[in-house]
């Protein structure tokens, strides 16, 4: 009897939920949602809510909901430039110091606002420094330029585009690629192996950072998760969506469960198992895009109806 000649391949990545995604609800809330409806863990926004900053408050949220804090996001918004310090490198070593006190295997960084001058000449040996202190990793951001109208501004340096510069770890975010107006896959291959950490989002190119559900833009979502499937990935992929939209708590619930049913069925490619063949997964690529989004919606529709009711 003939060996069947496909494999489904599901990677170690773990699916998180950013804090973030419940905005405006708390840090707290996000612990909550996240063990109801199954994620692996919680990836912390570091920002103005006190929870967010305090290592001991999280902590009990992770051991009561039973949901391990996997990533923390260090505190480099404009909105957040006063918490923890005014001083970057100190956001940095207490991001770090976090982290390490909570269990996470990740740090997600922002390049400078180009404002930063100091910190900015400094970032990548100092991140490189900060990194080879510690097995947390660093993983930095790719952001995008500013624009308004026909008019655009570079706020980052280095740069925006993270993968011009040698760091040992990058984070993609496929709505900051939105919005950048860059190709992701591209983006996704010149990363290579320093992949560590995935921030899943989608987007329609708005110079508004978008951060849809998954599904819902043009990004290449489902491609994305099947090559990370195919290239046994090991990082973590992080759900960090814009709910703010959401006319009540049950409706942001709904678009959180949505978002890991795209990423449960994706994440979950299969295809031949030679070196050559990945066409076992185009079947699915399909469905990423607005044209492309009824086609996976026999899952994720179909998993947040079921919340609603």
């Amino acid at each position: 009897m003939a060996e069947p000649t496909d494999a489904v391949r599901i990677p170690d990545a773990k699916v998180a939920l950013s804090t973030a995604s419940v905005y405006p609800e708390s840090t707290a809330t996000a612990f909550e949602i996240a063990a109801r409806l199954g994620y692996d863990g919680v990836e912390v926004m570091v920002w103005t809510d006190p929870v967010s900053q305090d290592i001991d408050a999280l902590r009990r949220l992770s051991d009561y909901h039973r949901m391990p804090i996997l990533a923390v996001h260090a505190p480099c918004l404009l909105i957040t430039q006063r918490v923890w310090s005014t001083d970057p490198w100190v956001k940095l070593q207490r991001a770090r110091a976090a982290a390490e006190k909570l269990g996470a295997s990740a740090v997600v960084v922002h390049p400078p606002f180009r404002w930063q001058r100091q910190y900015a000449r400094d970032f990548v040996s100092g991140i490189w420094r900060m990194a080879n202190e510690t097995d947390v990793r660093f993983a930095v951001e790719n952001m995008y330029p500013w624009r308004y109208r026909d008019r655009e501004m570079q706020a980052y340096a280095p740069d925006w585009d993270v993968t011009k510069d040698d760091y040992r770890h990058f984070t993609i975010d496929l709505s900051h690629a939105s919005t950048s107006r860059t190709d992701a896959l591209d983006m996704l291959d010149r990363m290579g192996d320093r992949l560590g950490h995935v921030h899943l989002a989608d987007g329609k190119g708005s110079a508004k950072d978008e951060h849809l559900v998954p599904g819902r833009g043009d990004q290449p979502c489902a491609e994305v998760l099947e090559h990370l499937a195919r290239t046994g990935f090991d990082g973590h992929v992080v759900i960090e969506v814009n709910t703010r939209r959401a006319m009540s708590s049950a409706e942001r619930e709904a678009d959180l469960a949505e978002a890991l049913a795209f990423t449960r069925l994706h994440l979950a490619a299969s295809g031949p198992s030679g070196p050559s063949g990945s066409s076992g997964s185009s079947g699915s690529s399909g469905s990423a895009g607005p044209s492309g989004a009824a086609g996976s919606t026999g899952s994720t529709g179909s998993a947040a109806k079921a919340h609603r009711r």
